[in-house]
Formats: C-alpha cells, sequence, structure tokens
C-alpha cells in the first residue's frame, strides 16, 4: 500500500470488512458465491489455486467458513465426481468448521454429554473426506494442515499430531497455517506449554526469509499464552516488557511486505499488539495496512474481532466504518 493510498484511506476512515483477511478479489467473489448457495463458485477457485499452497489454503479455509451449515451440498457435487480432490478437501474442511461452531465450553461447570458426543461425531465426520483428498492428490500439503486441526479438535494423542504436522511440512516446509495450526497445538491451552509454543514460533521465524509473515507467529504466541492465563480479558497489561521487545524486534524483520497471501493476517496481529501495548504510530501503520480486513486473530482473545477492531481504530483515530 503507497502512501498516497494510506493518506486516501485515513481521510475517509477505514472500512470494516469482517473476516475476510486477504486480497483476493476471485475469493470476495467465491465467498459471496457461496452464501447465496451458489456452490460451484468454491469448487472452482479452489481449483484455480492447485500449485500454490498458501493461497489454496487459505481459499480452502475461508470457503468452508461460508459454506458453514451447508456441507451436504458439497457433499451432494463430491457423489457427482468423486475422484476431484478439491470437493474432497473442501467437504472434509468444512465439517471441520461445522464442528467448531458447536464445540462446548469445556470450561463450564456442567457441559451436557451429548453436546460433547456432538461436536466429536461432527469433527470425526470430516476425516474420510480431509484422508480421500490426501490421497486423491498425494503432493497436496493442504488436507495435512486441515487434518492438524482435526486432530486437535479431536484431542488425538501427541504422537499422532506430530505425525500430521510432519506430513504438512514435508510437502511445503514454509505453509503459514500449518504453522498457526502447530502453535496451537503445542499451546497451553491446548495440553502444551509456553514455552514449547514460544521456542516453535522462534525457530519457524529464525528459519523464514524477511519479509515472510511467518514473523507474525511471535505475537501470535505471546496473545495464545496470556489467553491461556488470563480470564476475563481485557485491553491493560496483556504483554511484558520482555515480550513486548520480541513483538517489536520481529516486526522490524517482517518489514511488512505485502505479497503473501496472510499478510493482512500478520498486519492484524502486529496491529493489535501494539495498540494493546499503547505503541501507536507503529499500531495505526499496521491497521491501516489491513485495509478494514479484520481477521478472527488475535481479535477474538478480546472479544467480537470486528467490534474489538473498530474500538482499536477509533482509539487510534483511525476511524472505522
Amino acid at each position: 500500500m503507497g502512501v498516497a493510498e494510506a493518506d486516501r484511506i485515513r481521510a475517509r476512515g477505514l472500512r470494516v470488512i469482517a473476516d475476510r483477511p486477504w486480497a483476493d478479489a476471485m475469493l470476495d467473489e467465491a465467498v459471496a458465491a457461496v452464501r447465496r448457495k451458489v456452490f460451484e463458485a468454491g469448487t472452482m477457485t479452489i481449483g484455480a489455486a492447485r500449485g500454490d499452497p498458501e493461497s489454496r489454503a487459505l481459499r480452502v479455509e475461508a470457503l468452508a467458513r461460508a459454506a458453514v451449515g451447508h456441507s451436504h451440498a458439497i457433499e451432494a457435487l463430491t457423489a457427482r465426481d468423486q475422484a476431484n480432490p478439491d470437493l474432497w478437501l473442501w467437504l472434509g474442511r468444512t465439517r471441520v468448521e461445522e464442528a467448531w461452531t458447536i464445540k462446548p465450553d469445556v470450561r463450564a461447570r456442567a457441559v451436557q454429554a451429548r453436546r460433547v458426543q456432538a461436536f466429536q461425531e461432527a469433527m470425526e465426520s470430516a476425516g474420510t473426506p480431509l484422508f480421500t483428498a490426501a490421497s486423491l492428490a498425494p503432493s497436496d500439503p493442504v488436507p495435512w494442515e486441515s487434518i492438524m486441526w482435526l486432530y486437535l479438535g479431536l484431542d488425538r494423542p501427541r504422537k499422532e499430531k506430530d505425525a500430521v504436522w510432519y506430513e504438512a511440512v514435508r510437502r511445503y516446509p514454509t505453509l503459514f497455517p500449518a504453522h498457526v495450526a502447530r502453535l496451537m497445538t503445542l499451546s497451553p491451552g491446548w495440553g502444551g506449554s509456553a514455552q514449547e509454543m514460544l521456542e516453535f514460533a522462534r525457530q519457524a521465524v529464525s528459519r523464514a526469509p524477511d519479509g515472510d509473515p511467518m514473523a507474525s507467529l511471535v505475537p501470535l504466541a505471546h496473545f495464545e499464552q496470556v489467553s491461556a492465563e488470563r480470564s476475563p480479558m481485557s485491553r491493560g497489561g496483556w504483554f511484558s516488557d520482555g515480550a513486548l521487545r520480541e513483538v517489536v524486534s520481529h516486526s522490524g524483520r517482517w518489514l511488512g511486505s505485502d505479497g503473501h497471501p496472510r499478510s493482512i493476517e500478520a498486519h492484524n496481529l502486529f496491529g493489535a499488539a501494539f495498540y494493546l501495548a499503547d505503541l501507536r504510530r507503529p499500531a495505526r501503520g499496521h491497521l491501516m495496512r489491513t485495509g478494514g480486513r479484520v481477521s478472527r486473530l488475535p481479535w477474538s482473545y478480546l472479544g467480537d474481532p470486528a467490534q474489538q477492531f473498530q474500538r482499536a481504530c477509533g482509539r487510534l483515530h483511525l476511524v472505522a466504518a
């Protein structure tokens, strides 16, 4: 984003676009079409990203979320084209996303057994489509990234989670969403430890080239660590001085390159971290470069992502419309 464009956005205020953290016009159109129940548009959009794992993973994730509640329609398409790995992948990931929407809060005093069972059954239903997609496209890392979320939801043994992680990264070592899934797998909120999670994030960043949004794993890890330690969420006191220094350092290493499909998510992560630390200038810089496109993480740690993004923009005098 150039200076002139940034000035125009600042003058008119950011227009908030919730849950669309990408700069992909074809994906925008496909998400809108799927929400109108034109599911063929999703198939075409996923298929167009074959050979580009980062874009493919982003499109599968976004279109699965757009199709939540309608996996039966994708299943019908799959029945007519059973050799199409794109359809199996989309069906499996949609079932994963549908399961997450009914996940009971295990911290509640009494979680009804039937709700837990419903969640597990919904999550398990994603397994066959995802493994079918993996078998139909053996070199594709994206089914394995979705299987990582499946195994996280099912709380499979650590050895099995490790094996799926290996399958994803041996096919594409720098796949960003696979690293996010791995970070969550190692987090204290999911049975891991803060030490292991942070060490993983640091090592991943050290192996990534400058300009890669992998640097945003560091603020994500700190968000995840703090969210596992505190309740309820609040704006103040999120990061220790040491954590903040680390976030600042990695922001400088990233340098805000915008060519990666996940760059807008990275701007959300760094922008939110700087906003919470009251470092207003870098916070404004990163949030401006989102173009108003809000990612779920890290804003969901604070509450409703769109509302929290708007609140941050208001306090930073970036009026979000």
